[in-house]
């Protein structure tokens, strides 16, 4: 079974989506460099940052779904899509720079003395951030999910990550406009930087996992079931099952078992059904290989003895 790539017309959705975040990214490190200069805040200098870092990892991602849309080829014949991982990773890594960055400035300007101005101006500015990247975030997450791109939902999870940095920053100004102490935007500006740590440290992980073809347990799940009921119905057997991530669908592998006597004929068509089926389940981009033997003892069945010359 060959990989199944994304229509063109699916391709250019997932491009139109990158191409959305690229410039409304800009956008946001334009708006949010304006509110620095207007208050001075440590925190929205720290959102900026984070946002500058967001723009260039878009870049890379935006690269890396062109590249992930290319057909098979003979030097890649699954395909490009593990550059999903390669962009998840790069993006994990970006934001964890972002958030070393804030705890260095937060806690040197904490110590240097702090002085803000403009506050409720920055406050609105900041707030309008948070509601534009929380859509953009969500609609980028659910693009991912539903057309299997990792690129997207690693993006959405950053964009959604700029969110709640910035929902941060307009919780620290406000407490610091209100109570009059000034202290509360570097303070908030170092929660912020952990939960951009916990959210760069799960792209690096999911990462790393799919770079290790790491077996999902809920896939392992979703296929056990299917084979034993496929299986099941047509009274064959079946074992080594093998899978992994490709990016964007699965590589799948496992031998089936049959009667000896059963015709190669009705055998391969009903192999044909059953990896039909977990296409079914885990969508068309899963490649499904399926090996055919006799049910006999497992070091027989790989180890037959073969006729003379």
């Amino acid at each position: 079974m060959n990989p199944v790539t994304p229509t063109p017309e699916q391709g250019a959705v997932l491009v139109r989506a990158m191409r959305l975040s690229l410039a409304v990214g800009v956008a946001m490190v334009a708006i949010k460099f304006g509110a620095f200069g207007l208050t001075g805040s440590t925190a929205i200098l720290s959102d900026a940052a984070e946002t500058v870092v967001h723009v260039f990892a878009v870049g890379f991602a935006l690269f890396s779904l062109h590249l992930s849309l290319k057909p098979p080829d003979r030097d890649h014949p699954y395909g490009h899509a593990k550059i999903h991982y390669f962009s998840a990773g790069f993006e994990g890594g970006m934001i964890i720079l972002a958030a070393l960055f804030i705890f260095y400035e937060s806690i040197s300007r904490w110590m240097r003395g702090i002085d803000l101005e403009n506050l409720g101006f920055g406050v609105l500015l900041t707030a309008a951030t948070v509601v534009v990247n929380g859509v953009l975030g969500l609609y980028l997450k659910h693009l991912g999910k539903r057309e299997g791109s990792l690129i997207l939902r690693a993006n959405g999870t950053h964009v959604l990550t700029d969110c709640w940095t910035s929902l941060g920053v307009v919780v620290g100004l406000s407490l610091a406009a209100f109570t009059g102490q000034t202290f509360w935007d570097p303070l908030l500006a170092i929660f912020v930087a952990v939960n951009i740590l916990i959210s760069g440290y799960g792209l690096l992980k999911t990462s790393f996992r799919g770079l290790m073809d790491q077996a999902d347990p809920s896939v392992e799940a979703r296929l056990v079931s299917i084979l034993d009921r496929e299986t099941t119905k047509r009274d064959l057997g079946w074992h080594k099952l093998r899978h992994r991530s490709l990016g964007d669908g699965y590589g799948i592998e496992v031998h089936l078992q049959f009667d000896a006597d059963k015709n190669i004929d009705d055998a391969h068509a009903i192999a044909s059904r059953i990896e039909q089926a977990i296409r079914a389940q885990l969508g068309p981009r899963a490649i499904v290989t399926t090996h055919l033997e006799p049910k006999k003892p497992e070091k027989d069945a790989h180890a037959p003895k073969l006729p003379p010359d």
